[in-house]
This record gives C-alpha cells, sequence and structure tokens, in this order.
C-alpha cells in the first residue's frame, strides 16, 4: 500500500516532461504559432464535446425507466428550433476551424522561410543508425548529435537519411519533419530564447531508437561563434574513414565534433542512396 501510496504522485509529476520539453514551452516563432492553433482547436473541442458529456447524463436520468408521467408525443416529427441547434452550431464550427486550419496550414509550412533581415543559417541533417549528421556547409564544419544555432537568426535545415527513413522533431521549436534516403526535405525554424532544446528521431528504425536524441543550443551570437571555434579546434576532419564509423550502427556517448567536412558531402549521402544495389 505504501508502494502505490509513493508511485500514484510520481506518475503525475512524470508527466511535468511533456510541458517542460515540449510546444507548451516554447521557445521560436514556429513552436509559439503550433502552440497557439493547439489552444484554438482545444477550446473549440471543449465546446463540441463539453455539451454531449452534461447532456448526455442528465438525458439518461430525465428518461430513466423508473420515471413515470413523462410526455408521450407519438406524432410529433419535426422541430425547427431542435433543427437548428442540430445544424447550425456544428455548421458554424466546421467553417470556423477550416479557415484557421486552413491559415495556419499555409503560415505553418516547414518549407516556408522566416521572414528576418538577417541571412538563414544552412544547416543539413543527416539521419543516421542511430544518431544524427549535423553540416554546416558555410563554415565547413559537423557535428554528430549536436546544432547550434544562433537566436534570433532564422535556420534552414535540409535533411536527407543514409539508412532508413527517419523523422526529426524539436518540440520546442518546430513540428516534426521526414528524412528519406536519396531524397530532400526542409524545415525552417528560429530559437527566440537561449536555452538547450531537445530534438529525437520519431520514426522507429531499429534497436537504438529510444537513444537517438541530440541537443540544439541555442546561442547568442557570440557563444555561437565561440562554439565553432571549439568545432575547429577539435582537429577531427570528417575524412572517409571517419563517414565508415558513422555509418555503421551506434550510439555515440557524446557529440562527436568534426573540424572540416569534404565538400558537398550531403549530396554524396543522396547519390549514395541512389545508386542501384547490386
Amino acid at each position: 500500500m505504501r508502494t502505490i501510496t509513493v508511485a500514484v504522485p510520481l506518475l503525475f509529476v512524470g508527466g511535468c516532461d511533456v510541458f517542460k520539453l515540449g510546444v507548451a514551452n516554447h521557445a521560436g516563432p514556429v513552436a509559439e504559432s503550433q502552440w497557439h492553433l493547439l489552444v484554438i482547436v482545444g477550446i473549440v473541442l471543449f465546446f463540441v464535446a463539453a455539451p454531449v458529456l452534461v447532456l448526455t447524463p442528465i438525458i439518461a436520468w430525465h428518461y430513466r425507466l423508473g420515471k413515470k408521467g413523462n410526455v408521450y408525443k407519438p406524432k410529433w416529427n419535426f422541430s425547427w428550433p431542435l433543427e437548428g441547434l442540430i445544424w447550425i452550431p456544428p455548421t458554424g464550427i466546421v467553417i470556423g476551424l477550416g479557415f484557421v486550419l486552413w491559415t495556419y496550414t499555409q503560415a505553418l509550412d516547414p518549407y516556408r522561410p522566416i521572414a528576418s533581415a538577417q541571412p538563414a543559417l544552412e544547416v543539413q541533417a543527416v539521419g543516421l543508425d542511430w544518431k544524427w549528421l549535423f553540416i554546416y556547409p558555410d563554415q565547413t564544419v559537423a557535428v554528430v548529435n549536436q546544432m547550434a544555432i544562433p537566436v534570433g537568426r532564422p535556420v534552414h535545415i535540409s535533411l536527407t537519411s543514409g539508412t532508413v527513413m527517419q523523422s526529426l522533431l524539436i518540440p520546442q521549436l518546430a513540428g516534426q519533419i521526414y528524412a528519406m534516403a536519396g531524397m530532400t526535405t526542409q524545415l525552417n525554424l528560429a530559437a527566440s530564447r537561449p536555452g538547450t532544446f531537445r530534438g529525437e528521431n520519431t520514426q522507429f528504425n531499429g534497436d537504438g531508437f529510444q537513444n537517438q536524441k541530440f541537443d540544439v543550443l541555442a546561442l547568442s551570437p557570440a557563444d555561437f561563434d565561440a562554439w565553432l571555434a571549439s568545432v575547429r579546434a577539435s582537429a577531427r576532419p570528417l575524412d572517409p574513414a571517419a563517414i565508415d564509423r558513422l555509418l555503421q550502427k551506434s550510439v555515440p556517448p557524446e557529440p562527436i565534433l568534426f573540424s572540416s567536412v569534404p565538400p558537398d558531402l550531403f549530396q554524396t549521402f543522396i547519390a549514395r542512396a541512389q545508386e542501384p544495389s547490386r
């Protein structure tokens, strides 16, 4: 009994990570808009479900078997007020939600660039077993299982997979986008405040799936430059031998920094998947 008494509160406390690490604790304009949409839809669904939840027990109690004297109207078959209640509110809800969802769908298109006076930071993400490789083509560096971005600057991510289909999700910054071998998808996001945010693969891809997570470091511009300097100082080039090691199935215990990358490495991963099997 004592064990149950202690365990039950822990179940509720454990769920707090959903709010701490999820879209409710948004840290960027994309996730903030997603949260607003969820709130709007939630409020509408509450007004849809509440009458059903309230009226069902009331009607069941009113027309209970033991109650006598209810009015019996065998020839009743139509009521304008009742028909209006049945059709007008649901029609209005559907039209209103359709307009809201259409507007947000256009605004939250993952391929849609984020308006900013600053140019977008280009990042290329490659999903591997069971790790993420993030390439910075303009800075000619790469990192496994860590992505750093400057606060306030838009980020454009190009994604592909070096293995099976995967899905990248950073709940506090942006929604889910798939990465597929031989193909390229896109995701645009930005961070509005400094912090460390969790990213992960949400598409099952084998034994190490549950450990394929990474940190997104949202840094000030000065700290981002310092981070780049630390990556370059690692003196570990992403050479063919290192690429072969990354292609092997593994879960790195910590981020791996690469001070230099071959040109067009991202396109090399795409071309590799498009080669005919032998």
